[in-house]
């Protein structure tokens, strides 16, 4: 049920973090977008991005239902006092592989551990898919909540972010995985 032969009701709010403003948008069946940097510029680029996607305009409602429990567990989740995220998602804006990829890393790899792009392709079925992995975690709509911050190179390093590496560095920082940045 993925088709939108009507328009989709998006509500949005932006929210302050240890890594900058997080845009977090809704639909009735879910949070369904994180988005980093939500500055003006990059917001409204998200928000033009989800009114395409999903059809009607994305209205800014901090105080919608639909958003006061998402808000909560990422502000708790930024001071410390959440380690996992109990929210309805909604899965719309990804699909096959994609999705399925996300929805291991989401239920499989827990607070404060992490995963190679090629272990979460075998998890999938898909040995040697690491490259896909990565990509799907570059098109992972639902960052921090869907933490593609977690997954990191065979060899140590810790691979590409869509928030960019320091907020990849200050999440795993936060979750015990790397030391405290010294800035």
């Amino acid at each position: 049920m993925d088709s939108h032969e009507h328009s989709e009701q998006v509500v949005w709010t932006v929210v302050d973090t240890g890594i900058g403003p997080l845009l977090l948008a809704a639909t009735r069946r879910g949070l369904v977008n994180v988005v980093f940097h939500a500055t003006d510029a990059v917001r409204d680029r998200a928000l033009a991005r989800l009114a395409s996607r999903l059809g009607g305009e994305p209205s800014e409602e901090p105080g919608s239902p639909l958003l006061a429990e998402p808000m909560r567990q990422v502000r708790a989740y930024f001071t410390g006092e959440r380690r996992d995220f109990d929210l309805p998602l909604d899965w719309s804006l990804i699909s096959g592989f994609n999705r399925q990829v996300l929805r291991e890393l989401a239920s499989g790899v827990p607070y404060g551990t992490v995963v190679g792009y090629g272990d979460l392709a075998e998890r999938v079925g898909q040995p040697g898919a690491a490259q896909a992995v990565g990509a799907a975690m570059g098109s992972n709509p639902l960052p921090v909540v869907v933490p593609c911050h977690r997954v990191v190179e065979s060899d140590g390093g810790i691979g590409g972010f869509g928030g960019g590496l320091e907020a990849k560095r200050r999440l795993l920082a936060l979750e015990g995985v790397l030391p405290e940045p010294l800035f």
